[in-house]
Order: C-alpha cells, then structure tokens, then sequence
C-alpha cells in the first residue's frame, strides 16, 4: 500500500510541475493536450504579419475580385456578372413566387428558345457539377461524395418522392431551396446567380426525363 501512495505522490507532483497550478501564470506558451484550433494562423485587421514580404497584416482583394457591396461607385458587377442577379428583386424569377404560391415553369426573363434552350442546360449541369454533385452525385441520385463519410443521403431529384423533386415540388419550390437552403442543405443563394438556379432546375428536369427513360431493371 505505501507503493501506491508513493506512485501517486509522485505523479501528482508531476502534473503539478508540468501543468501548474490553476490560475499560474508562465512566460512560456502553456502545453495544450486538446488544442481545439485555439491557435490558430489567422490575420488580425490592422496589424502587422511578419509572413508577408511588406510585413503587412492587411491584404489587398485578389486581383479582379470585388468584396460584394463595396464596388466602386457605379460598378454593380461581381466577377461579370450583374449585381442583381444574385438577389434583391421581386417576381417569379426572382424569388420562385407568384404571389403567395411557388410557381412553376421557366420564367419569361431567361427568353427561352429552341436554339438557347440546350446551353442553358449545359450552363445548369456545369452548376450543378460544381455545387450540387458533391452531395447528390453526378446522375442526381443523392449518392454524392458525401455520403461515403457518413452524411445521410441528400435528397435525389430522380426519386418519386422527394424534397426537390419536380414531382412534389414545383420549379419555384427548387428555386427557393436552392436559394435558402432545406434542412442540411445550406443556402447557395450568395454563391450561385439568379440564372444559374434556373439553369440547374432546367438540367435537373433533364436528369428526371433520363432516368424515366431507362428500361426497368430484370
């Protein structure tokens, strides 16, 4: 039995000059078991960084990159394209609402023809690759890269019963999602223009009328 008080002596010693007592103050950086990223590489407005060359914490926007709302007096363009069409307007093609009610069908501002029809789908599936295929896979069968670490299965727009499918929903419903964001969905709203929400409802649509195409499995 001493053994083990001496053991326990001497460890409890060992905590004590190792961590400290509470409330100590050290001129050395403390030991983190956990750190919980609360060091961090980070800049600090207004301070100077020595990782830069100018020593300068403070950095200029990426060249031909604009912080939205502070382009210069009469510029209302981000990365080309119009301001406005990332939000802020009124009437179908902008919010996916007629009224009170979600609408359906393409809205009459794209200007929709035979001849520009299939670039805007190309145009959708281009969006839809980059922002939406992660989590509802390339063939919008909701098995996107995500769902190998365990995330649920994101909505499929090919399934009969579905949050975005066009079947249950319609195109205003997508649009307003794609906007705001459902359940684990976040909003892409900020991310994605107003045209391209329209174009990845148009390459869904596409994606649907495969799918209906293929011949039932035997």
């Amino acid at each position: 039995m001493r053994y083990f008080f001496l053991v326990y002596a001497i460890i409890a010693v060992l905590v004590v000059g190792i961590f400290g007592f509470r409330g100590q103050k050290f001129a050395k950086p403390p030991i983190w078991v956990f750190p919980d990223m609360d060091n961090q590489d980070v800049l600090r407005a207004q301070k100077p960084d020595a990782f830069f060359a100018n020593g300068q914490g403070g950095r200029l926007p990426v060249v031909q990159t604009q912080p939205r709302g502070f382009n210069e007096e009469g510029l209302r363009e981000l990365g080309g394209i119009p301001e406005y069409e990332f939000g802020g307007g009124t009437g179908y093609y902008y919010t996916g609402q007629i009224g009170d009610y979600f609408g359906n069908g393409m809205p009459q501002e794209l200007q929709l023809t035979a001849d520009n029809a299939t670039p805007l789908i190309r145009r959708g599936q281009e969006v839809f690759t980059i922002n939406c295929a992660p989590c509802h896979g390339s063939a919008g069968d909701g098995q996107g890269m995500t769902s190998a670490y365990g995330v649920p299965v994101a909505a499929n727009p090919n399934a009969k019963l579905n949050a975005i499918s066009p079947a249950i929903y319609p195109d205003g419903r997508i649009f307003d999602t794609i906007t705001h964001g459902k359940g684990l969905m976040g909003a892409y709203g900020p991310n994605i223009s107003i045209r391209d929400r329209w174009a990845v409802i148009a390459y869904v649509h596409t994606l649907q009328a495969a799918k209906a195409g293929q011949p039932k499995p035997q």
